[in-house]
């Protein structure tokens, strides 16, 4: 790959994590935390992007964070108030626009332009004004006292008026390594400082070392600037002053100045000249001196040498979440790696984790003592092996929070099409989970946000008719429990209208109309494929696709999905899912010579069941009572084809288990082997999709083992769809 390839791509990843920080810290905004240190991180984030961007030319981009960063500024130095209702809902637009220009300058999409001059329209209103608190109100002028005031005006010859003074000014500027690692380009600024007037620019090479020597991180190239222009030296230090501290910087006139003499003057400039004709008192050595002639002269800005583009353009890569130089040396070092490699190292770890289980099966078996050396060192082996795991695979835990944020502007956008007020409160960010995880938590979390904005929150008259505020609230939380990431959407809208949900399910034939439903089933039903509450298509829901699709990608990912719903309240919905799909801790069972895995989050105890607690409901339907309460009991063995009889009562081992919606069960297995964390294997992915079944796994005797999908096995228990599949037992 093309080494300015390699950084462009780094710098776009570099401009997601911006991304990231610059809506965090205006979502911070506008909930009220609209301190210096908030808003100082928005402003480097874009101030991060715009200089990556302009070292690679990307015009668009540049002109909008131009603008976008001018309005931030305002607000930095205090001359905007941060309000929320007018300044940082542009803001949080302008944040969505630039979003859109950095994923079309990766992928080269299409850009409204239309839209992206509007933004930046309404930007440059911010920034001239729009935010402050005056007085006077939009549009008036203010009142002035005026008396009139009779003289007499001489007549005088017209007079043209002077020309503009202009003077000329000898600048050295000499970026230190820090600038780059900033995100900021010297060419950028002597472009900028070529706006001021007239320049000539001497590019100063001579600290330039080879090629062996070079560091990609340092900084070795200067320039001697001579700008004639009608600027004070006061603007002329403005170009530069977001890198102040990481430049060497001076600022001279070029013409002598020229001090009418006095008495006293006349002694002063006596002592000037008999110090400067001391040979000991020589003048200090200019910035940087050349040890060789200039390398280059130029009228306008000069295009750096390929050394020093390749140094400006590395300067992304190393603007670490767009921290100062304060921050990114408190901050922990960070190296980038490929998620490829990462997989490599989690299927290497996963081997050494059978590999283990194999040898401490081929010692037990051996008959070796556990309190032997041998048995000593495998429990090392054992403990050793959890950790390198663990540790392996906290490399992929990333925090919900990308994902999160990527729905506030999904609120913003379908509150917008369905002209609702939507405030969405996210909590849980930084709770982490195996990436895989996240990536596929993006597609549910859409439709059901939408579904949220659209179905659940009432429109301003109806909520004012139900005494709410007319802002409606959305909250997406995360949260760790019982060793699963648990997400909850909720919303304060009217709820579920059960009613209308029975008479769209009779009318399409989900159900018949003589079902006798109770009200978490009557919930459920909108998970039904073809379900949908919508009278009209549009483009954010009615095509018979959402919720269906919600719960299949979730139970997918080895989770369940449950609906808690109040009329007039509001709904939450609750998605539970592993933490990784990498590794389980399971209870390894048997049944009738076979041996499967059941994940161990959903059990919720075991128990040898009696005969005196088993009753029948009819045909081979049961249910086992534990403590004055009665559940279910599953024959798994007769549910997945193992045999052909249900296991007589009082027999085999029950496992009590929670199951989707919170419902509990029992299975019936015929022994508990014990209990030992096994490495996933996608079952879909190297053989084919098992109704009952989530995944396999290869045990420590070399056996592949199932892993039951325990909601499928409890909804078909219910529902007998199994029947319809070939029965586990008669697959091959």
């Amino acid at each position: 790959m093309d080494p300015m390839e390699a950084i462009k791509i780094t710098f776009f990843q570099e401009c997601e994590e911006q991304l990231a920080e610059l809506e965090g810290g205006l979502l911070a905004m506008e909930a009220g935390e609209a301190d210096s240190e908030v808003v100082n991180a928005v402003f480097r984030a874009v101030h991060s992007i715009k200089g990556g961007a302009g070292a690679f030319g990307l015009d668009d981009l540049v002109r909008f964070s131009h603008v976008f960063e001018t309005a931030l500024d305002e607000v930095r130095t205090g001359r905007l108030a941060p309000d929320p209702n007018t300044v940082l809902k542009v803001m949080l637009r302008a944040a969505d626009v630039l979003a859109d220009l950095v994923r079309a300058a990766r992928d080269g999409g299409v850009i409204d332009e239309a839209r992206v001059q509007q933004i930046a329209a309404e930007l440059a209103g911010c920034g001239a004004g729009g935010g402050h608190h005056d007085e006077t109100p939009a549009g008036a002028e203010p009142a002035i006292e005026f008396t009139p005031l009779a003289f007499a005006m001489p007549v005088l010859e017209p007079e043209l008026p002077p020309a503009p003074a202009t003077h000329e000014w000898i600048i050295r500027f000499q970026p230190k390594s820090e600038l780059y690692a900033n995100a900021n380009e010297a060419a950028l600024l002597l472009r900028e400082l070529s706006q001021l007037g007239a320049m000539t620019v001497e590019l100063d090479s001579s600290m330039l070392p080879q090629l062996d020597a070079l560091d990609p991180e340092g900084a070795y190239l200067s320039w001697t600037i001579t700008l004639t222009t009608e600027r004070t030296e006061t603007e002329i230090r403005e170009v530069f002053e977001f890198v102040d501290g990481d430049c060497e910087l001076s600022v001279e006139s070029a013409e002598p100045q020229v001090v009418a003499p006095t008495p006293d003057v006349f002694d002063v400039m006596a002592l000037i000249q008999k110090v400067q004709a001391a040979p000991e008192m020589a003048a200090a050595p200019p910035l940087a001196p050349p040890a060789s002639p200039p390398a280059a002269t130029a009228v306008v800005a000069p295009r750096p040498s390929p050394p020093a583009a390749a140094a400006a353009a590395a300067a992304p890569a190393e603007a670490a979440n767009g921290q100062g130089r304060a921050d990114a040396a408190a901050a922990a070092p960070t190296i980038r790696v490929d998620l490829e490699r990462v997989d490599r190292l989690i299927d290497l770890v996963g081997e050494l984790v059978i590999n283990q289980a194999m040898l401490s099966q081929r010692v037990m078996e051996a008959g070796i003592a556990g309190a032997s050396a041998i048995g000593m060192g495998l429990d090392e082996l054992e403990q050793l092996s959890r950790e390198i795991q663990d540790s392996v695979m906290a490399i992929r835990a990333q925090p919900v929070k990308s994902v999160f944020q990527r729905m506030s502007r999904l609120a913003r956008e379908v509150a917008a099409m369905t002209g609702k007020q939507v405030r969405l409160v996210t909590d849980g960010e930084g709770t982490e989970v195996d990436k895989t995880v996240i990536e596929r938590l993006a597609d549910p979390l859409t439709h059901m946000i939408r579904n949220a904005i659209d179905h659940g929150l009432e429109d301003a008259a109806g909520r004012l008719a139900a005494g709410k505020p007319v802002e409606g609230t959305v909250r997406l939380s995360a949260g760790h429990r019982s060793g699963r990431i648990v997400i909850e959407i909720s919303d304060d809208g009217a709820g579920i209208n059960r009613t209308k949900v029975r008479e769209i399910a009779v009318e399409r034939g989900l159900v018949s109309p003589d079902a006798v439903l109770s009200d978490d089933e009557t919930d459920n039903l909108i998970f039904l494929p073809g379900f949908s509450t919508a009278s009209v298509v549009s483009d954010i829901s009615g095509r018979g696709v959402g919720m269906d699709v919600v719960k299949r990608s979730i139970q997918s990912l080895g989770g369940r999905i449950s609906i808690s719903s109040r009329p007039g309240k509001g709904s939450i919905f609750v998605m539970s899912l592993p933490l990784t799909l990498a590794v389980l801790d399971g209870m390894v069972v048997s049944l009738n010579e076979q041996t499967l895995v059941v994940p161990l989050t959903a059990i919720v105890e075991t128990l040898q069941p009696k005969s005196s607690n088993v009753y029948g409901m009819g045909g081979d339907a049961r249910v086992i009572a534990v403590r004055d309460a009665y559940v279910p009991l599953i024959d798994v063995g007769l549910l997945l084809g193992y045999r052909t009889d249900a296991m007589p009562a009082g027999e085999g081992v029950a496992l009590l288990i929670e199951s989707d919606g919170g419902g509990r069960a029992a299975l019936l297995v015929d022994a508990i082997q014990g209990q030992r964390q096994v490495v996933i294997k996608s079952l879909e992915a190297n053989y084919r999709h098992v109704p009952g079944i989530a995944a396999a796994t290869i045990l420590g005797d070399g056996r592949v083992a199932l892993i039951l999908d325990i909601d499928s096995i409890v909804a078909v228990s219910r529902t007998g769809d199994l029947a319809t599949e070939p029965k586990l037992a008669m697959v091959s």
